[in-house]
């Protein structure tokens, strides 16, 4: 399994088969969407009934657990009488089923009636997170992805117990999210991407519905607005927000740090005021992200001044400030959640310590190990190289609670995993890229500590390989990795 639970213990002489006549049981009807979609799964990969009711089935989802087991806890016993998953939270029973569909043979996944039979190797599982943030980003920026798109998205990283999506929703080469008040980021600045493509953006609606989507699977999005840099699409939709009142062209390259919001510009925060303020009510989750990364364009004192004024904005609509871990230099407010992407470079990592010491937790995003767009090797045909060559062993093989020095461990929120796309604009070029790393970060963030072993984690992945065949995913077969 991955990523490996707290505790599990194999009941010798014991195996749970799946009969025809299966039911799902639940005991609260909130958890009724969850057994909903796992029926439905199931349905058509087994051709049963699998009929969904109260009470106890065959397959039994329970939130009647302790309060011990935490939001996302869950214990799992499947035996020969049956599988019972019970949680404290509808969370917690999300996943515990993520985990009971990992323990089906792979086949359990197919989009066709396949033949049985269905078994389970008889066990006990006990789980929780080892941290409460563990995510992955898009970037829908360089290249443009559609509602659809990003659901099949988060429909394979959820079965990895990620629980945030954080999106790159602007950036230099395109502007992805409606402003009702600003309506030519979108019309305009959204209009292409890199290479010069056709563009896009998210309608309210359609932003509503990834939002609606994530959330049924347990999954928060982290709606990213960068700033000061990484704001040409914005600057070229409005004139008004250049010092000059000249707006420069759209940009559809792939080289940063060229644009800047101007700093002293009243202008720019009646902006922001209005962007954060719709974008905020837009996300149901406590986190905006304001960016922050990669302003060589603004001078450091500007930026000094800049970052402050824009974590107020985000403050004011009720929600807590993220931001990479360059805004760290100046002030922060309570409750910051800095965004640490450095490699090993000292300056980074004194930022980080610098975070933490003005009360700020971190969330861990290694360039050289968590960034999912670099190339695997020099030959890779995607991705990029600028902090390193990735492998799937490296992405792995690195502890979150000892990554910066001076940092202490209760200061780690989680991790994530970002994919920037400059280079990406498929889907498939994109599960290329994720797969097979994300799981590793996933389980960094999930796992205990002394569960991390590279020696046994690269043999559990190699049981992955068959489920991402029957998902259709365009996995890359890693030759460190002995694929079944």
């Amino acid at each position: 399994m991955i990523p490996q639970p707290t505790a599990q213990q194999a009941l010798p002489d014991e195996t749970f088969t799946l009969p025809t006549d299966a039911t799902i049981g639940v005991d609260d009807p909130s958890a009724r969407p969850i057994a909903d979609r796992l029926a439905a799964q199931l349905r058509t990969s087994t051709g049963f009934a699998l009929p969904v009711q109260e009470g106890a089935g065959t397959i039994t989802l329970s939130t009647k657990g302790p309060a011990a087991l935490g939001t996302e806890g869950y214990e799992l016993r499947a035996d020969g009488s049956g599988v019972t998953i019970t949680a404290a939270t509808d969370e917690g029973l999300f996943r515990g089923v993520t985990s009971l569909r990992q323990l089906l043979p792979a086949k359990a996944e197919s989009s066709t009636q396949q033949d049985g039979p269905w078994e389970i190797a008889g066990t006990t599982i006990s789980d929780a997170p080892r941290y409460g943030y563990r995510g992955v980003m898009l970037d829908v920026t360089r290249h443009f992805f559609t509602v659809d798109q990003v659901k099949h998205f988060i429909d394979l990283v959820s079965l990895y117990k990620i629980n945030r999506l954080h999106l790159h929703l602007s950036d230099d080469q395109g502007w992805r999210i409606q402003v009702d008040s600003w309506p030519r980021l979108t019309e305009y600045g959204g209009s292409l991407q890199v290479g010069g493509g056709r563009g896009g953006s998210y309608s309210k609606a359609e932003y509503a519905e990834i939002v609606r989507y994530a959330a049924e699977r347990f999954i928060t999005v982290v709606p990213e607005i960068d700033t000061p840099g990484h704001t040409n699409a914005a600057l070229a939709s409005y004139p008004e927000l250049n010092p000059d009142g000249v707006a420069p062209k759209l940009y559809t390259e792939t080289e940063v740090g060229f644009s800047s919001l101007t700093v002293a510009l009243d202008r720019t925060y009646e902006f922001l005021d209005d962007v954060f303020r719709e974008v905020a009510e837009q996300t149901p989750g406590d986190v905006v992200h304001l960016g922050g990364d990669e302003a060589h364009s603004t001078p450091h004192s500007d930026y000094l001044t800049f970052v402050p004024k824009a974590a107020e904005l985000v403050v004011k609509q009720g929600k807590t400030v993220m931001g990479w871990h360059e805004i760290a230099d100046g002030p922060l407010p309570a409750g910051t959640v800095v965004q640490y992407w450095g490699t090993e470079d000292e300056k980074a990592q004194a930022l980080a310590v610098k975070a933490v010491e003005q009360g700020a937790t971190l969330v861990l995003s290694p360039a050289n190990r968590a960034y999912l767009d670099m190339k695997y090797h020099a030959e890779t045909p995607l991705g990029l190289d600028w902090a390193g060559l990735v492998s799937v062993e490296q992405a792995y093989d690195w502890n979150p609670a000892t990554l910066i020095p001076g940092v202490p461990s209760s200061a780690i929120r989680g991790v994530e995993a970002p994919l920037w796309t400059e280079t990406l604009d498929d889907l498939e070029k994109v599960e290329f890229m994720v797969f097979p790393r994300l799981p590793g970060i996933a389980e960094l963030g999930w796992s205990p500590e002394s569960a991390l072993d590279w020696t046994t984690y690269k043999d559990r992945l190699a049981e992955q390989g068959p489920r991402w065949e029957v998902l259709g995913v365009n996995f890359y077969r890693a030759p460190e990795i002995d694929w079944r």
